[in-house]
């Protein structure tokens, strides 16, 4: 215990050696004084707090905030000092601001603990004593023997000792750590692949020895040190015999293996980066404005101090008759006295720091938050999964996103590939109903029947079928056996895994068109073409690699005919053929290229017994050499691979996520920057952003990929520089790969974000999960300062997600961690335009006029108390009760900013989302600019001067205007400059809605008449536990009055009038983007006539329903009613591909 508390403070590092010496199943040496290791234990932690750290973390954070330290220091001066008013006026809403907060951000943090205590308390298998014990994934040590099963999940960093399968091999698939969807092959040693039951694991003997953790998924150096019969065995250890947590077993049964990294310091959570507490541009913006309003207290409160001591230098006012100094006040210390009515005044003035600002701030937040998940638009269907809110603390940075960083796979792509075209002798082909059709033809031979097919088809699709290294899993069967037995026939339980996704895709299009592979065992490869079985006897593989950029096969036919097939990237095949329609299938590469298809090109080359012969004694001289292994093996695989016949090509889709180019176009017009950053290979990246509109067709795409120095990259990007200078009009994408990176980040950082800036994509591909994270850092600390957010769907895109200002997760099939991880959690791309366009939209219109709101009414509250003073000789007097001035911020005034915080709509969301230009109304902080606070406190200060010296001219001069003769007293008067200013703040809450609902009208009316029913209440009973009662029967008599009546008229139309003809002016005159579409909405039924939009034959119902609004107000114009905007709208020109009619906005209705 002791000890775990000394690691959770810091004091106990777990691990001090450069290498770590891992005993498997824990058997230490017996002799010796051996100290054993320490290590971390394999619990994930996502969370903030702890129960120990909860209250001093949350009130160290609480207390950063400006308005809430400086609380906490006028409640620490009302303690000490005698002030104008009660400590608890200012200790109570301090108290609730804090204990609302923390309950909050408790709240949320209680969620994660439940997302990790999911994956903590998950249930494994482990070798104890002899035996298979089920435990808890957090129970797991260092050391352990682990069983994990087919399609389970790692739960520690493993090194492999065994598997189901002699060899020792295993397959998994490492989607939620890189992105990469592809089958990985891993291997155990020799020496421990023969343990595949408990009792051979319990006898086993060995040691691992290897590097401490470390963030790199693909480094990994080690040795296993087994010994057997007394002799040891040191075998090398390599990334090839890890098994990284957040990894998924596939196409095995079983596997078994020690864990050598576990929890927090497993490869998977060493790439998370920490934690840190985002916060938004607002809360930044309200910072700033509590400083100036700090200053504006300071200079009030010493210029009353100073004017005070001024006007008591003449005698009569410093010791008047009626208030008469003890000698204890005579004889103390004037800079005592000065320092006590500084503080004093500083308590008086105190509310001009709004408190409440804080708690409203996150009530706002917390409940805005629900809207979210209660969005039907964010909700999938099809997986059940509605929109989930992490953290409500950046709802409004939703609004001012400038940049978007996205992963590819399984965030744009579905992380499916789909079999689309293909070229054969040079003719193009479709399929249709699992039938190879010639383009431009339709299918005519019936269901059942045996297509006819000639031989060049055939020979293709045997290529296809036979050049790959796909295997084949059986879900019913659990023991091995001969695959051919089982499969008579394509069986429904069949389930082929491949390297390469577009091998899987291809294998199962040719299954479909008859052309079956049944699976392979040995040397043997197995097909049945149209129902007939062949098989072929492999004979040599020629390995894919990424220079020669094919991959090829050496098969002998059931005839005894030796034949290559191949297949790879157009560039790496028709150079090397000589026959065949290599022309033709150029042309179809290309047009396969343009429609955004992955595109191979198939060949063969049959050989003849003394080729063969050649060829085999070349392969086995190469792949026996000790020196030059590699080399060699390049110029045999060349000498092998030439003088091919060109048989097709093929085309594959990666399937893209429904309505992703609507997305990203979307984003583009409201003048969002979007960036891919993709683990996957260069060509693969910048085929899907080009099929997903990432890229266009007529964007001039550049290329910093494959730099190999500092100088070389430099040189690069100056190129790159000058090309962008020189074609000024047209749009560049820019494709970097993770190596290029590293090079332009070391040295030339500043260069390198010239030219990023001046493209309208960029495209990073082989990204390391740090590298992510460090190209989003980048753009965040550039001198712009541009809001960015992440979005990905994998463990790999959590320290992205946790870098960005947002991080989006995206429940897609990558594993739950980037969910857990994000801000937000969305069940397909699709909805982050909405959530962005819309809820983002709406948050910050929101906030942004809470936050100047509560400046404005906090000016108004206490600069009339200033201006009292200059008639009181700067006695501290307070013009109004301490009820009032506690109740204020709390109940008069609260609810209508709340409410208005939580319903506001500019425009429809119908609107916004058909106009994506609108978003740009609202970026860079437009709302909360200085120029924007500085008219707020400016209208603020005007309006106190009114309240103030309105009822002092019009009442000030004659006191006596009570019907009885009875004169105005101080409370009448502080408390008609009270009732003037909570309607006039009110009904300029009013002013500014413009989306009203049953809810604003209630608090809003309701407010300004709980005032006046609870200040009759107030003043007309005599309250046994209050030390005064200054203010009975002050307010009834105040109302009794029709003078004061008309005062409060007179006032608050003098208020509020200068302010209605403002917006006229400014509306008529200057209109935003936003304004002009809120004028159309009213007095055009656009939202009437978008709605209709989205019902069949919507269209034509949109025309009728728009002529007849018009014929209705007198303005028949058919080319508005049919909702095309006119050229003369101020509007970005671009805008006009989505917002007519076209079939990009039909089919997002």
């Amino acid at each position: 215990m002791i000890r775990w508390i000394r690691q959770q403070l810091g004091f106990d590092p777990p691990h001090q050696s450069d290498t770590r010496t891992v005993y498997i199943a824990n058997k230490f040496p017996q002799h010796g004084h051996y100290i054993p290791q320490r290590f971390a234990d394999n619990r994930i932690i996502s969370s903030k707090y702890t129960i120990w750290n909860f209250i001093p973390k949350n009130l160290f954070e609480q207390f950063r905030r400006i308005a809430n330290f400086y609380f906490l220091i006028i409640f620490l001066v009302q303690l000490m000092i005698d002030t104008p008013t009660s400590p608890i006026t200012s200790g109570l809403p301090l108290f609730f601001v804090i204990t609302v907060t923390a309950i909050k951000q408790g709240y949320e943090d209680w969620l994660r603990h439940k997302a990790d205590n999911e994956v903590n308390g998950a249930p494994v298998f482990v070798v104890r004593s002899g035996s298979l014990v089920q435990t808890r994934s957090k129970n797991i040590r260092v050391g352990d023997i682990v069983r994990v099963a087919k399609d389970e999940t790692f739960p520690a960093d493993l090194v492999l000792l065994s598997s189901d399968r002699a060899e020792g091999t295993c397959h998994i698939t490492t989607a939620s750590l890189d992105g990469e969807t592809n089958l990985k092959t891993h291997y155990a040693m020799p020496e421990t692949a023969v343990s595949q039951s408990v009792s051979r694991l319990e006898s086993l003997q060995a040691v691992v020895e290897c590097q401490q953790p470390e963030a790199d998924l693909y480094r990994f150096v080690g040795r296993i040190t087994v010994t057997q019969q007394g002799e040891e065995i040191v075998r090398p250890l390599g990334p090839e015999n890890l098994l990284l947590r957040g990894a998924r077993l596939k196409n095995t049964k079983e596997i078994f293996g020690v864990a050598v990294y576990t929890g927090m310091e497993s490869k998977m959570a060493l790439n998370y980066k920490c934690k840190s507490q985002k916060r938004s541009a607002v809360e930044k913006s309200m910072n700033t404005f509590l400083i100036i309003y700090l200053g504006i207290l300071l200079f009030e409160a010493i210029l009353s101090t100073i004017l005070k001591y001024a006007w008591q230098a003449e005698n009569k006012w410093d010791e008047p008759f009626y208030n008469q100094k003890t000698d204890q006040e005579r004889n103390s210390s004037q800079i005592l006295k000065f320092i006590s009515d500084f503080l004093a005044f500083l308590v008086l003035y105190n509310f001009i720091i709004p408190i409440s600002l804080y708690v409203t701030v996150e009530m706002q937040k917390f409940l805005g938050s629900f809207f979210i998940g209660w969005d039907l638009d964010l909700y999938h269907e099809e997986s059940d999964q509605k929109a989930q809110v992490n953290t409500s603390d950046l709802n409004e940075e939703l609004g001012q996103v400038e940049y978007v960083f996205t992963d590819k796979t399984g965030t744009l792509t579905e992380n499916e590939m789909q079999f689309r075209e293909c070229s054969i002798n040079g003719i193009k082909y479709q399929e249709i109903n699992g039938k190879l059709v010639p383009e431009g033809m339709t299918e005519d031979s019936p269901d059942g029947s045996v297509p006819c097919v000639s031989r060049e088809e055939e020979l293709f699709l045997k290529a296809v079928s036979l050049c790959h290294t796909v295997q084949i899993s059986y879900d019913q069967t659990d023991g091995p056996g001969d695959p051919f037995s089982r499969a008579n026939g394509f069986s429904p339980q069949m389930e082929y895994y491949a390297s390469s996704p577009d091998e899987k895709a291809l294998v199962e299009a040719t299954k479909r068109m008859g052309v079956t592979f049944i699976g392979s065992h040995g040397e043997t490869m197995e097909i049945k073409t149209f129902g007939k079985a062949e098989k072929y006897k492999l004979l040599h593989v020629l390995e894919f690699d990424a220079n020669r950029r094919r991959m090829s096969v050496i098969l002998q036919k059931p005839s005894g005919e030796k034949v290559l097939f191949t297949k790879g990237a157009e560039s790496a095949i028709l150079p090397y053929a000589t026959s065949g329609e290599i022309d033709k299938t150029r042309v179809h590469v290309d047009e396969f290229a343009l429609k955004g298809l992955r595109t191979l090109v198939v060949a063969c080359r049959h050989f003849s017994a003394d080729e063969y012969q050649e060829v085999d004694r070349r392969l086995h001289e190469a792949r026996t050499a000790l020196q030059q292994r590699e080399e060699r093996l390049v110029e045999v695989f060349n000498f092998i691979e030439k003088d091919l016949e060109l048989l097709g090509a093929t085309g594959v889709e990666d399937k893209l996520q429904d309505k992703v180019q609507e997305t990203i176009e979307a984003l583009r017009l409201a003048g969002i920057k979007v960036w891919v950053l993709t683990g996957d290979k260069h060509e693969t990246a910048v085929s899907v952003s080009l099929s997903c509109g990432h890229f266009h067709r007529t964007m001039n795409v550049l290329e910093l990929v494959q730099q190999k120095s500092d100088h070389e990259c430099a040189e690069q990007l100056r190129r790159l520089a000058r090309r962008i200078k020189e074609d000024h009009v047209i749009q560049h994408g820019l494709v970097v790969d993770g190596a290029s990176l590293s090079l332009a980040l070391r040295e030339h950082e500043k260069l390198f974000m010239e030219v990023c800036k001046n493209c309208s994509a960029v495209l990073c591909c082989r990204m390391a999960p740090l590298q992510k994270a460090k190209v989003v850092r980048l753009l965040k600390t550039s001198p712009e300062k541009p809001i960015t957010l992440a979005i990905g769907d994998g463990a790999n895109d959590v320290s992205m997600i946790q870098e960005a200002h947002v991080g989006i997760g995206i429940m897609g099939k990558e594993g739950r961690q980037a969910v857990r991880n994000s801000d937000y959690a969305i069940a397909r791309f699709k909805f982050l335009a909405k959530l962005l366009l819309v809820h983002g939209h709406f948050y910050y219109i929101r906030i942004a006029t809470l936050v100047q709101y509560f400046f404005y009414k906090n000016v108004c509250f206490i600069t009339p108390q200033f201006l009292y003073q200059f008639f009181c000789l700067f006695s501290q007097q307070t013009l109004y009760d301490s009820v009032y001035l506690t109740l204020y911020n709390i109940c008069f005034t609260s609810l209508p900013i709340l409410v208005y915080s939580l319903f506001e709509q500019l425009v429809h969301p119908h609107v916004l989302q058909s106009k994506p230009a609108l978003y740009r109304d609202i970026s860079k902080n437009s709302l909360l600019s200085f120029k924007t606070f500085l008219y707020w406190t400016f209208l603020g200060f005007c309006h106190a001067f009114v309240f103030f010296f309105g009822s002092y001219v019009l009442m000030g001069e004659d006191t006596t205007l009570m019907g009885n003769g009875q004169m105005f007293g101080n409370w009448t008067f502080g408390t008609l400059v009270f009732t003037v200013m909570v309607i006039t703040v009110t009904l300029k809450l009013a002013l500014e809605t413009h989306f009203w609902t049953w809810m604003n009208h209630f608090v809003t009316w309701g407010s300004i008449a709980f005032y006046f029913i609870f200040s009759l209440f107030y003043g007309s009973i005599i309250w046994p536990f209050l030390h005064t009662q200054d203010m009975y029967f002050v307010f009834v008599q105040l109302l009794s009055s029709g003078s004061a009546w008309f005062a409060i008229i007179i006032i608050v139309v003098a208020c509020l009038f200068p302010d209605v003809i403002k917006k006229v002016f400014y509306r008529h005159l200057q209109p935003t983007s936003t304004q002009k579409s809120q004028f159309i909405e009213a007095y055009q039924g656009i939202g009437c006539v978008d709605s209709m939009c989205c019902f069949s034959e919507g269209q034509n119902a949109c025309s009728r329903l728009g002529r007849l609004v018009e014929r209705m107000m007198g303005r028949c114009d058919p080319a508005q009613a049919t909702r095309s905007w006119s050229d003369s709208d101020t509007f970005f020109s671009n805008d006009q591909s989505i917002l007519t009619l076209s079939p990009m906005e039909v089919s997002h209705c």
